[in-house]
């Protein structure tokens, strides 16, 4: 499994599977929620509604995986980070939650490229640093059976300054593991 940081629009980078930072509802909203669902079209739209009335939409840090419509995906995984209340309820948990049950889904859908965006560090509020610092956690913390079937995941960043956390997260990282 290799991981590259890559900054741009996610509705624009080609993957088996790209991840939405999705709101409980999985009815569009802003940020990259509102991009991936104009961009993708009804379609999306109208897999996440079958889903809602199957059962009521998406809980924080799980994941639920439709078509990707118009984008250059095959899926789209919606997952909903949390809310960043000053990390003392769990935050960290539940965004973990969202990376790992999103890389299940990929995996039980056959995915071998998946792109991410920088979960709940818009309107959620969540720091930078830490959700660069949960990602890189978890992706080297992932089983193997989890890695073997995964060929590239990206973390796609929409500006500089999340490219540069990143960045300095996967770095700091690196020098852990020696």
């Amino acid at each position: 499994m290799k991981i590259y940081i890559l900054q741009g629009d996610i509705t624009e980078i080609k993957a088996d599977a790209i991840v939405n930072a999705a709101n409980s509802s999985l009815l569009g909203g802003g940020g990259v929620d509102g991009a991936i669902h104009r961009k993708g079209g009804k379609a999306i739209l109208e897999a996440c509604v079958v889903i809602r009335n199957r059962q009521g939409g998406c809980e924080t840090g799980e994941a639920v995986v439709t078509t990707a419509g118009h984008l250059p995906a095959k899926f789209v995984i919606h997952t909903v980070g949390p809310v960043w209340n000053g990390g003392n309820k769990g935050e960290e948990r539940l965004l973990e939650n969202c990376y790992v049950n999103s890389l299940k889904l990929a995996v039980e859908n056959q995915v071998k490229t998946i792109s991410f965006p920088n979960i709940s560090t818009g309107i959620y509020g969540y720091p930078k640093d830490k959700a660069a610092a949960v990602v890189f956690k978890v992706l080297t913390q992932l089983p193997e059976e989890i890695k073997e079937q995964l060929d590239v995941v990206n973390l796609v960043c929409f500006d500089q300054e999340n490219l540069l956390i990143y960045k300095a997260a996967e770095c700091s990282f690196l020098n852990k593991k020696h």
